[in-house]
């Protein structure tokens, strides 16, 4: 379950003459942020950045830019409409593929990648495959012959082949000759071969299901058959038909796939097995070869997710054993925090063994060596190593919790308590480092800041700018800049005592004398942080300006606090975050520019799940609350997910039932707004549909949304627009507008809130 994550927008005290930010031009409009590009990569050479960029007139349209350091030029490199005047006709797999990646709005070019060489880009593009040669005096596209509609294509590490999934078996194209070479055989059905199994791209954040070896002698790949994992009859209701679709979803406590890991040459012949081990129940979670191509790790979890064996692999023999294993009482997170060193000898691994996130140094002999990092403090991940001046950079909120910056650490743990901090500014910084960690690509936004793109040295000095992207008179959301007011940042405390971040915008024009609504909209979920210092939330902004208190907290369960703060979720979900999300609803009643009678909730994905947890709790405590695409049975969902918190059902059947609203719906007398898109293949369908009916045997009254044809991310041409007017429709009619019972006193509030800053 991937989050729809809210952050803070520029603001300033609002004149008579501004220009009123509308929910048709935040999402049909074109692109608010200004020109922010996406997609950045450095050029093997370094000569070039290239990044995606939407079309001025279209921004849901990508075409491929280039920024030249050298002449600080920037320049449209590839225009999609002109490669692929036809438009795009995407197969079934790219489809899902690009709705697991969170792309499936998106047109026009959405991936590429760089020959080795530089002097090519590998262009997927309407269902075909393109070789872009930018080396050329007059840059020229061919289209490769592969023989029918391709999955995750790639360039070979050496430049040699080009590999793609076609009819789930491995190919690759020789480039030198132009032939297609099918390496595996046995694709189809059930069996699924160099592909990512579903709980892997949903959940796993792992899209690839093979890895090239660096000196493109082999090709690692999983290999999965799902014939086990049960089949779910799931309707798609569009607009003008209906499809039944036969799915298999491994909901919690069902059957997973067999997934095997195999090594295959690109010349062909058979592939060569790892042994797994013992235990079939398992998730192969990450594969990755070291520099010298001799050997390659995986790494693999039980079930339980509380056990993870780091496994080295030599590829001639396929001999193997265990570099290190990870335990935990609930649940191991997964990172890509594992680089090999050149000297061979040693390797930087990512663990929280300490309660928070940081990095340690290993031998390649499995023995910890040292921390790199240290503290009550934790990384989000690390960026990049310099092993010529031994320095691992790494991004972290160390500082401010809603922020993210970059910083140094020396490889021999000299100042692991202590690292040095390389961005500056406060807000949201997304870097991307060259390959040696020459340089590296700052994407920086903050709740004042459009996103702005600019090159640094390793030590944070400015070189240039790729995209400055000034608020200024040619800023598309400059004519809007003074008519939505700034967010403040706060602190409350949970009932054991831990600190919880919120965001707070006063209605513009703020009066303190008047007591005024409130949309408290929140996330709630793992793996996500919504209170953050950076830019984008038009939405709130939105309804600051129609006179609403606008508030977000981030409960415990969340990301970037460390395993106190997400341990509370363990074998029962919904709890703890609800008794957080009710701190923040006491202090707003506390509050005496408040309407406590006025407060209703909103919430998308795990954020539904919250409200429908919500109304059914509290709903003493709230008017009324808007659930997108919730949850609202656990069994209902996947596997990996859902037992990472939960365990199996067969060994939780308590915590399954509790966590689910239908076990406190006796409670739900707020008013209840339902959405669901009716093509939603991640939440399902029926998890809406078996709340509705539950309601209805109750004789509970609730107003219900369907959007034919929809996935989870309600993307089709006008559901945005139409989803976010519903909820504004349902917040002024049934929160700010409707008659309200007398007041009653608000309890003191669980905490003293306190203000911070970044």
């Amino acid at each position: 379950m991937r989050t729809l994550l809210f952050a803070a927008l520029i603001t300033v005290a609002a004149p008579a003459m501004a220009d009123k930010l509308t929910i048709e031009r935040i999402y049909d409009g074109g692109n608010l942020a200004g020109p922010a590009p996406r997609g950045l990569q450095i050029s093997p050479d370094g000569s070039r950045i290239t990044f995606l960029r939407a079309r001025a007139d279209d921004q849901f349209q990508l075409d491929l830019w280039e920024y030249r350091p050298r002449d600080n030029s920037t320049h449209l490199l590839v225009d999609s409409r002109k490669l692929d005047p036809q438009g795009e006709e995407l197969s079934d797999a790219e489809k899902a593929r690009r709705e697991r990646a969170r792309t499936a709005g998106l047109r026009g070019i959405v991936s590429y990648q760089w020959s080795p060489d530089g002097k090519q880009l590998l262009i997927p593009l309407g269902g075909k495959l393109y070789l872009y040669d930018v080396a050329a005096a007059h840059p020229t596209a061919r289209v490769l012959d592969t023989g029918g509609d391709v999955v995750d294509p790639k360039i070979s590490p050496k430049g040699h082949f080009v590999s793609y999934l076609r009819d789930q078996n491995l190919w690759v194209l020789d480039l030198a000759t132009g032939e297609n070479r099918q390496l595996t055989h046995d694709g189809g059905g059930t069996v699924h071969n160099a592909e990512a199994e579903f709980v892997a791209q949903e959940e796993m954040d792992r899209s690839e299901g093979y890895w090239w070896a660096p000196d493109d002698s082999a090709i690692a790949f999983e290999r999965f058959d799902e014939a086990r994992v049960p089949v779910i009859k799931r309707t798609e209701v569009y607009a003008d038909r209906t499809e039944v679709i036969d799915q298999r979803y491994p909901g919690a406590g069902e059957n997973n796939v067999a997934v095997k890991l195999g090594l295959v040459s690109p010349a062909g012949g058979q592939a060569r097995w790892v042994d797994l081990g013992k235990d079939q129940d398992i998730y192969l979670v990450r594969v990755k070869w070291l520099p010298d191509s001799k050997q390659l790790t995986y790494q693999r979890m039980p079930r339980s997710q509380q056990k993870l064996d780091l496994r080295l692999v030599d590829a001639k023999t396929l001999t193997q054993r265990t570099l290190l294993t990870e335990t935990s009482n609930t649940w191991i997170n997964l990172n890509d925090d594992l680089q090999f060193l050149k000297d061979g000898k040693s390797f930087v691994w990512g663990s929280e063994r300490s309660g928070y996130h940081h990095l340690y140094l290993y031998g390649i002999d499995g023995k910890l060596r040292h921390p790199i990092t240290q503290g009550d403090w934790q990384i989000d991940g690390l960026l990049a190593l310099d092993e010529h001046t031994g320095t691992a950079f790494f991004s972290s909120n160390r500082e401010f919790v809603p922020d993210r910056q970059v910083y140094a650490a020396k490889l021999d743990g000299a100042n692991a308590a202590a690292p040095l901090r390389v961005t500056q500014g406060p807000g949201t910084h997304m870097v991307e480092f060259a390959p040696n960690a020459s340089f590296y690509l700052d994407t920086y936004s903050s709740i004042d800041i459009p996103p702005q793109v600019s090159v640094h040295k390793p030590d944070g000095t400015f070189v240039s700018w790729i995209e400055q992207n000034k608020l200024d008179e040619n800023h598309p959301f400059w004519p809007y800049r003074t008519s939505v007011s700034k967010p403040e940042f706060g602190t409350l405390r949970s009932a054991d005592g831990q600190t919880l971040y919120y965001r707070i915008y006063k209605p513009v024009g703020f009066d303190p004398t008047k007591k005024y609504p409130v949309f408290d909209t929140y996330y709630g979920g793992p793996h996500a942080q919504v209170v953050a210092n950076t830019w984008g939330d038009y939405f709130n902004e939105y309804m600051a300006s129609q006179g609403y208190v606008v508030f977000t907290l981030d409960n415990r369960g969340m990301a970037r606090r460390g395993r106190k703060f997400e341990d509370a979720i363990y074998q029962q979900t919904g709890a703890a975050e609800v008794d957080d999300q009710l701190v923040g609803i006491q202090w707003l009643k506390a509050q005496p520019w408040v309407d406590g009678r006025r407060i209703g909730v909103f919430g998308w994905s795990y954020g539904g799940y919250m409200t429908t947890m919500m109304l059914s709790k509290a709903s003493d405590q709230i008017a009324g609350g808007v659930a997108v695409a919730p949850v609202t049975d656990w069994h209902l969902y996947d596997t990996f997910y859902t037992e990472r918190y939960l365990g199996r059902p067969q060994d939780n059947d308590a915590g399954y039932t509790r966590s689910s609203p239908f076990a406190w719906l006796d409670g739900l007398t707020s008013k209840l707004y339902l959405v669901h898109g009716m093509a939603d293949d991640n939440v399902l369908f029926v998890n809406s549909t078996k709340l509705m009916a539950e309601l209805q045997r109750r004789g509970t009254q609730f107003q219900f949304m369907a959007y034919p044809g929809a996935k989870h991310g309600l993307n089709l041409p006008g559901q945005r627009t139409h989803v976010y007017h519903l909820i504004q429709n349902f917040f002024d009619r049934e929160i700010k507008n409707a008659p309200m019972p007398s007041p009653k006193a608000a309890p003191a509030p669980a905490a003293s809130a306190g203000k911070s800053g970044g």
